[in-house]
C-alpha cells in the first residue's frame, strides 16, 4: 500500500517523564500531512491520542519543541501508530479497526447510536468562555393536576450528627454545565457542584431535576448523573500561587436568562484568596436588580473561566499590565460597565439557534475528544 504524502520536515519524537512511550504532537503531525483544523483525527478517528496535562506541556516547551504560546490543548500521538501511518497503514485508524459483518455489526452501529445522544463534557476546553445558554424551564403544573414525585432524597433519614459534620467540610465548587438532546428533549442547565459534596449523590439530584422539569427520568438520569461524574473527574485543582501581587485575568459575562440577556467584562486577581465568584455573583446581581438564576449562572461562568484562566496562566505572553491608578479612563467606562438587554421574540430564536449550534459544535468536538 503507498505511503501517504507528505510535506516538510518530520515532526519530532519524544518521551514524557514516567512513560517508556515515545509521543508526536498532533498538530506538527497534522502539517506534516497538510491535514488541518482536526482533519487528521477526523480521517484516522483510531489512532491513539491523548490531551497532555499541564506538566507534559511544561516538558514539551523545556525541550524546545512547539513555541511560547503553546496552544492550551496539545493532543499526544503514539510515535509508533504514526510512522506505520506514514508507512501505508491507513486503512486499519480509517474506521476502527477490522470491519465486522452481520448482526453484530448493526447491533454495534445501534449501540453507538445510542451511546453519542447526549453531549459529553470536554477536559480542559475553553468552552466556559462561550455565551451561559438559556435554562430549560422547570414544568408548570396546573392547578388540580396531580403529579407524581419519586422523592429521592429525604434529609430527615440522616442523622443531624452526620449533616453537621459535613456541613463544616471545606467546599470546592466545579462548574457543571449540562447540555443534552435526547429523543426530542433538550435540557440545558448550569451551575455549581461541590467536589466534597457526601449527602446527595449526582444520581439523586439528577432524580430531582427530572421531576422538577418533568423530562423523561429513564433517559435523562444516566446522562445527567454521568455528566457530573464526568466532570467533576476531569477538574485538576491547580495551586493558585498567592505570594505574587498581581496574576489579574479578564473574565468576560454574557449570560441568557429568559428574555434577558447580561453582558459584561472585569478583571480577576488569581492570587487574592479573598475574591469569591458566589458573593461576587450575589453583589452583581442585587446592583442590576436581576433574579437568582443569574446568581448562580454568574458563578458558574467566573469558576469555569478562572479554572481555565489558572491552566493556561503560565503560558500567557502578554500578562495585564500592572495598575497604576485605580479608576478607569472616562472612555474606557463602557467597555468596562455591565448591560442588561430586554431581548425581542426575533432575538430570542437567533439566540436559541446560535445554542443549538452550539451544542452541535461541542458535540463534534466531544465525538473526536481523545481517548486516555
Amino acid at each position: 500500500m503507498a505511503a501517504l504524502k507528505t510535506y516538510g520536515k518530520k515532526p519530532h519524537v519524544f518521551q514524557i517523564p514516567g512513560s517508556d512511550e515515545k509521543y508526536m504532537i498532533g498538530s506538527e503531525v497534522g502539517n506534516y500531512l497538510r491535514m488541518y483544523r482536526g482533519s487528521l483525527y477526523k480521517k484516522f478517528p483510531s489512532l491513539w491520542r491523548k490531551v497532555a496535562t499541564l506538566e507534559e506541556r511544561k516538558h514539551i516547551l523545556s525541550l524546545g519543541l512547539g513555541h511560547s504560546n503553546l496552544a492550551t490543548n496539545v493532543t499526544l500521538l503514539r510515535a509508533s501508530e504514526v510512522d506505520d501511518l506514514l508507512e501505508g497503514g491507513d486503512e486499519k485508524y480509517k474506521g476502527g479497526g477490522e470491519k465486522e459483518e452481520g448482526p453484530a455489526a448493526a447491533s454495534l452501529v445501534r449501540q453507538n447510536k445510542r451511546t453519542t445522544a447526549w453531549l459529553p463534557q470536554l477536559p480542559a476546553t475553553s468552552h466556559h468562555l462561550d455565551p451561559v445558554p438559556s435554562r430549560t424551564p422547570v414544568n408548570r403544573v396546573k392547578v388540580g393536576t396531580k403529579r407524581l414525585r419519586s422523592q429521592p432524597l429525604l434529609f430527615d433519614d440522616h442523622d443531624p450528627g452526620v449533616i453537621r459534620h459535613h456541613g463544616s467540610q471545606h467546599e470546592i465548587l466545579l462548574p457543571i454545565r449540562i447540555d443534552l438532546d435526547i429523543e426530542g428533549h433538550k435540557l440545558r442547565d448550569v451551575f455549581t457542584w461541590n467536589k466534597n459534596e457526601k449527602l446527595i449523590l449526582p444520581e439523586q439530584f439528577a432524580k430531582i431535576m427530572c421531576d422538577d422539569l418533568d423530562v423523561p427520568s429513564h433517559i435523562f438520569v444516566p446522562a445527567i448523573a454521568g455528566a457530573i461524574h464526568q466532570q467533576c473527574e476531569q477538574h485538576c485543582e491547580d495551586e493558585v500561587v498567592h505570594d505574587e501581587d498581581d496574576r489579574r485575568v479578564v473574565i468576560k459575562l454574557n449570560i441568557h436568562v429568559g428574555n434577558m440577556s447580561l453582558v459584561d467584562q472585569f478583571e480577576w486577581d488569581l492570587s487574592c484568596p479573598d475574591n469569591n465568584p458566589e458573593e461576587f455573583a450575589r453583589s452583581l446581581c442585587s446592583d442590576l436588580g436581576l433574579g437568582g438564576e443569574f446568581v448562580s449562572a454568574v458563578a458558574y461562568s467566573i469558576h469555569g473561566q478562572l479554572e481555565w484562566h489558572s491552566r493556561t496562566y503560565a503560558f500567557t505572553e502578554a500578562p495585564l499590565p500592572p495598575l497604576s491608578v485605580a479608576v478607569r479612563l472616562q472612555s474606557d467606562t463602557e467597555m468596562w460597565s455591565p448591560r442588561v438587554d430586554t431581548l425581542s421574540s426575533a432575538e430570542m430564536e437567533k439566540k436559541q439557534r446560535d445554542q443549538d449550534r452550539n451544542t452541535r459544535r461541542m458535540r463534534r468536538l466531544a465525538q473526536a475528544a481523545p481517548t486516555w
